[in-house]
C-alpha cells in the first residue's frame, strides 16, 4: 500500500466529523470529506473539498483516494439512534458494519494504510467500575454499541491480514459547539441531553424531561462525562499523527475523567442563560446506568492528549451557537 498523507473523513458534515476536518486543517493537513448528506450538512463543511457520496460505493471511495492522495481515513459515517437500532437491527449491521468493511477494502486498494474509527464508549455496556478503563469488559447493549465494538474486532483482524494500522476512539459524551460560533450540533437530529436543554430555553415547547431523580448518586441524576467537541476533534488529529508515525494500533477512551450529572448540566445551562430550564421529572429509563465517566490516562500516556475544557466552556459554547441559529 502507497497512499498519500490526505486524510479521508467520512461522514465530515456531521457533527462531531465536521468539527475535526477543521481541526486537521489548523494542523496543515489536506482533507477530503465524503458524505451522503443523509444527516450531514453541506455548510458545516469549511474550507474543505465536500464529496457528496456513501460509503458502500466502492468505486467512488477508490477514485476518492486515488484522485486526493488519500494515506488515511477517519470513518464517522454511521447510524447512531440505540433504540432505532434494536427496532431495525438490519440497517445497523449494513451501514455500520458491512458499510464499514467495503470502506476498508476499497481505501486499501486505494493504498491507504492508517484507520481512526469512531467508537463509543457504549461497547463497555454498564460499566461495573468507574472511571471506565480500556481494560474494561466489553459488553454492548444494544445493536448499535455492538456493531461499534465489531468493527473494532475487524479492524484488528485487517491489521493481521492486510497490514492496516488502526487507532479506535471511544468517545464519551461530546457536546458543545465551536469557540468561533460557525459550527455546533443540529438539535433536530440530536437525542443528546446539552443540544435538548438548549431547545428547551430557547425555543417555546415542551420542556426537557429528565429520567429518574432517585440515582444513588449526589443529586440523585445519572452522571455522564461530557467532553467539548473541539476536545474530541483534538484526539482524532493526534490519532492521525500518532499512526502517521508508526505508532501501535490501540483501542482508547477519550473522555475528561469527570462526571457531570443531568441536574447539573441544567444548572450550567440556567447561569449562562440566565433564566430556569423547563424540565420534567419523570421516572427512569430502562437501561440508563447510573454514572459512566473515563480514565483517559491511556489517551494521555499513548497519543499526548487530554481534554482541555470542561462543562463550562461546553455549555457556553452550546448556548452561544444554538441563539444565534433560532
Amino acid at each position: 500500500m502507497a497512499g498519500g498523507s490526505t486524510v479521508l473523513v467520512t461522514g465530515g458534515a456531521g457533527y462531531i466529523g465536521s468539527h475535526t476536518v477543521r481541526a486537521l486543517g489548523a494542523a496543515g493537513m489536506d482533507v477530503v470529506v465524503l458524505d451522503s448528506l443523509e444527516f450531514g450538512r453541506r455548510e458545516a463543511v469549511v474550507d474543505a473539498p465536500l464529496v457528496v457520496g456513501d460509503v458502500h460505493d466502492s468505486a467512488l471511495v477508490e477514485q476518492v483516494c486515488r484522485d486526493h492522495g488519500v494515506g488515511s481515513v477517519i470513518h464517522f459515517a454511521a447510524y447512531k439512534a440505540v433504540g432505532e437500532s434494536m427496532e431495525q437491527p438490519g440497517r445497523y449491521w449494513h451501514n455500520n458494519v458491512d458499510g464499514t468493511v467495503a470502506l476498508v477494502e476499497a481505501a486499501m486498494r486505494a493504498g491507504a494504510s492508517e484507520f481512526v474509527f469512531s467508537s463509543t464508549c457504549a461497547v463497555y455496556g454498564t460499566p461495573a467500575e468507574v472511571p471506565v478503563a480500556e481494560t474494561s469488559p466489553i459488553a454492548p447493549e444494544s445493536v448499535y454499541a455492538e456493531t461499534k465494538a465489531m468493527v473494532e474486532r475487524i479492524l484488528g483482524w485487517y491489521g493481521t491480514t492486510h497490514g492496516l494500522r488502526s487507532v479506535s476512539l471511544r468517545y464519551f459524551n461530546a457536546a458543545g459547539a465551536s469557540f468561533d460560533g460557525r459550527i455546533g450540533e443540529d438539535w433536530s437530529m440530536s437525542l443528546n441531553l446539552v443540544p435538548l436543554v438548549m431547545r428547551a430555553l430557547l425555543v417555546p415547547g415542551p420542556a426537557i424531561k429528565v429520567f429518574g431523580t432517585d440515582y444513588p448518586t449526589p443529586d440523585g441524576t445519572c452522571i455522564r462525562d461530557y467532553i467539548h467537541v473541539e476536545d474530541l476533534a483534538d484526539a482524532h488529529v493526534k490519532a492521525v499523527a500518532h499512526l502517521a508515525g508508526g505508532g501501535d494500533n490501540v483501542q482508547l477512551n477519550v473522555g475528561t475523567g469527570v462526571g457531570s450529572s443531568v441536574f447539573e448540566v441544567i444548572a450550567a445551562a440556567e447561569k449562562v442563560a440566565g433564566r430556569a430550564v423547563p424540565k420534567e421529572l419523570t421516572d427512569r429509563r430502562p437501561g440508563d446506568p447510573v454514572a459512566t465517566f473515563a480514565d483517559p490516562s491511556t489517551a494521555e500516556s499513548v497519543l499526548g492528549w487530554r481534554a482541555a475544557h470542561g462543562l463550562t466552556e461546553i455549555v457556553e459554547t452550546a448556548y452561544r451557537w444554538h441563539s444565534s441559529t433560532v
